[in-house]
């Protein structure tokens, strides 16, 4: 049956979160060839009409743009939303750990304007969580996550930090992003772990972190579910994607590969009938009945893209509908591996 949305605890933080949550990631620009202010302010109110609560962005997504982009949408909103952001990637040092070379069409392989640091350092973090604040036009951060690990800082060094920025009222979460088990077990009091997740690639569950994830209470919130539109089912294979877009010469979004992926999503088609959705919505509803997975960050461009996605979060499937999809689904994980 399909329901409203519908929404999770953020692990043991007190806060609960829609299950669809906008990731803000191409708001900043990367990968998709530019950004338009315009409509990603739309399409930032059109999913918080829909029932999302969940805003996730980053200070590198667009060296700012993106934060500054969601600070405007939700201007006069801020009530209605847990606003989502990071730390631990800078491009105005060289201090801590080198992650690459980056510019307005990150990443890249070659020098670019920007050299990127991992630095979780706690001076590093206390100057990003004021920047980030200004830029987002609150006083304060709902769920604060350090977006990648840094190797030069100790764990608990950095966890220092984020706890006194929680008791000064700054944070009201703590969580992480692509980390390991040990990084885990080692920030100890966090809310949440933001993971690259989806029906093609689950290697978050051989790693051990949605088993570590449940044992502990804490939340996962999968990124890049969709795969950058790979499994909507509507990609024409003949797609051609513009200088500027990392799609562009991706094997993993060739027409061999993208007729492969549509003729198995074919096959779902009359599951989505049952549940009045998409294909899309019904892979969004999957993979979020997986394991540990609790919320998934989801891209949208423009108002309609918004309200489709935020849609997704309101399917609710049988258990028996569950386990066939499962085994249907199956082969789109083998079909990546054999990429």
């Amino acid at each position: 049956m399909r329901n409203t949305m519908q929404y999770r605890d953020l692990g043991k933080s007190g806060l609960k979160a829609s299950v669809v949550g906008l990731g803000a990631f191409a708001i900043g620009g990367w990968f998709y060839g530019g950004s338009d202010e315009k409509k990603s302010i739309a399409a930032i109110h059109a999913s918080i009409d829909a029932g999302v609560n969940l805003i996730d962005t980053a200070p590198i997504y667009g060296f700012g743009l993106s934060e500054t982009i969601v600070g405007k949408a939700v201007r006069g909103r801020r009530n209605k939303v847990l606003l989502a952001t990071k730390t631990g990637l800078v491009w105005d040092s060289e201090e801590g750990e080198f992650f690459t070379h980056a510019d307005d069409a990150w990443p890249t392989d070659k020098p670019a304007k920007y050299k990127v640091y991992k630095n979780l350092k706690p001076h590093s973090i206390m100057k990003e969580v004021e920047t980030s604040l200004k830029r987002l036009d609150t006083d304060y951060i709902d769920l604060y996550q350090t977006h990648w690990q840094d190797a030069t800082t100790p764990v608990e060094v950095t966890m220092e930090a984020l706890l006194k920025l929680k008791d000064q009222g700054k944070i009201r979460a703590i969580g992480v992003s692509n980390i390991t088990v040990d990084h885990l077990k080692r920030y100890g009091q966090i809310a949440s772990a933001q993971e690259k997740f989806s029906l093609l690639d689950r290697g978050i569950e051989k790693q051990g972190i949605n088993g570590y994830c449940m044992e502990h209470s804490l939340a996962i919130l999968g990124y890049f579910t969709m795969e950058q539109g790979l499994l909507t089912g509507t990609m024409p294979p003949d797609r051609q994607f513009p200088e500027g877009d990392k799609r562009k010469g991706n094997p993993k979004f060739s027409k061999e590969f993208i007729t492969r992926i549509n003729g198995i999503l074919d096959g779902l088609k009359p599951y989505a009938e049952k549940y009045g959705c998409s294909v899309a919505q019904l892979i969004m509803a999957v993979t979020a009945s997986q394991p540990g997975i609790t919320h998934l960050l989801i891209g949208a461009r423009d108002e309609k893209q918004a309200v489709e996605n935020a849609a997704g979060g309101g399917i609710v499937l049988s258990a028996e509908d569950l386990a066939e999809l499962n085994k249907k689904t199956a082969v789109l994980e083998d079909t990546g591996k054999a990429l």
